[in-house]
């Protein structure tokens, strides 16, 4: 496909940082978006404003990550300042239709990433990004390439927004049959973790030993969790005794680090020091246990020592308190949890094939195929 320089149909405008005092979190001045941190799926999350705004967007423009996590896009839905980490794009002279802008450019991420220079932080200038190339097509085509990505994406989206939906019932479920666990407005009998189950910590065995990893036993570290792709490290039968182990159905907690990532064990599964694990005894179901601790995490946060790397030790996990209610009505959960466990491996599934439909039309797309 042909291309052309992104700064001849785009008009680019790079951030810049405003004055540190001119910062604040009270509303004054103008949103300001500093780098991705302040992306939101859509648009921007508004944290900071500053009263001496530098670079303006305008309502309309496509707002890009220019600093560290590059490539990352947003719209802007009001007018924002600019911060350094981010640029502007605006269409130039009518020549380029911005929702085309935005599949092309979010397909062509690791190019992007690839211009960055820089030790600390890998940063695009703005030179690179006028000299990007961008398909000459003509506005009407780029409509045409744009609305049909679009709607695939919308179905996608609609997918997403089904799997949220059944993650709330089951939240307002669980909150509806047992209350919050943090505050245990139904009056439960309660105890700390270390009396609910066992309560463990992973541990890494020796990279330098090669009979340690292989393809038999999952190895959870903390970017595992809460997602639902296959474990990227697996141990030998030696790597799992020189490891620690939990049995499938068990709770982990990410305790160092991102603090309060929650996950449950899928299988026989070894994980790592970042990692405590409870495997509950006979007072809690599985399921009941890991819901519980969605809730409970919010006290895994806050009691996390807040330094280069947050960590809660497991002395101070094992003491959280958690509601101990009847088993009858843990048993009712996890009943209402298996019947809504089918159809939202569904909607996942669905999800996952629409996502790879999208991309091979987003491919096929600037390959001139489509």
């Amino acid at each position: 496909m042909k291309t052309v320089p992104l700064g001849e149909v785009a008009q680019i405008n790079m951030g810049s940082a405003p004055p540190s005092l001119s910062y604040n979190s009270v509303g004054a001045g103008v949103p300001l978006i500093a780098g991705a941190g302040d992306f939101g799926k859509e648009n921007p999350v508004q944290k900071k404003w500053t009263t001496e705004p530098t670079r303006i967007t305008e309502i309309g423009d496509l707002i890009v990550c220019v600093r560290a996590t590059i490539g990352n896009l947003n719209w802007a839905n009001k007018k924002y300042c600019l911060g350094r980490g981010v640029a502007g794009i605006r269409s130039k002279n009518d020549k380029i239709d911005l929702n085309f802008a935005f599949h092309y450019i979010n397909s062509k991420k690791n190019e992007l990433v690839k211009l960055g220079t820089g030790s600390t932080f890998l940063a695009i200038r703005k030179a690179d990004l006028e000299k990007f190339p961008f398909p000459d097509l003509g506005l009407k085509e780029q409509k045409r390439i744009a609305e049909i990505l679009d709607k695939a994406d919308g179905i996608r989206k609609k997918r997403e927004k089904a799997l949220q939906l059944a993650d709330s019932f089951l939240r307002a479920t669980f909150l509806e049959m047992f209350g919050d666990p943090v505050t245990n407005p139904k009056g439960w009998d309660s105890l700390p973790l270390k009396e609910l189950g066992k309560v463990s910590t992973g541990t890494t065995p020796s990279g330098q030993k090669n009979a340690m990893f292989g393809t038999e036993i999952p190895f959870v570290t903390p970017g595992d969790l809460e997602t639902d792709t296959i474990t990227k490290r697996f141990l030998t039968k030696e790597g799992a005794e020189n490891s620690r182990t939990v049995r499938k159905g068990a709770t982990f907690v990410c305790c160092i680090g991102t603090i309060g990532k929650i996950d449950i064990a899928k299988n026989l599964s070894a994980f790592n020091q970042q990692i405590n694990a409870v495997e509950w005894n006979e007072y809690i179901k599985d399921d009941y246990g890991l819901w519980a601790m969605k809730f409970i995490k919010k006290i895994v946060i806050r009691q996390a020592i807040k330094t280069t790397l947050p960590i809660l030790k497991k002395s101070e996990f094992e003491k959280i308190i958690m509601p101990k209610p009847p088993k009858l009505l843990q048993n009712e959960f996890t009943e209402i949890i298996q019947k809504k466990t089918g159809i939202i491996k569904q909607l996942k599934k669905h999800s996952e094939e629409l996502s790879i439909l999208l991309n091979s039309l987003t491919q096929r797309a600037f390959r001139g195929e489509l």
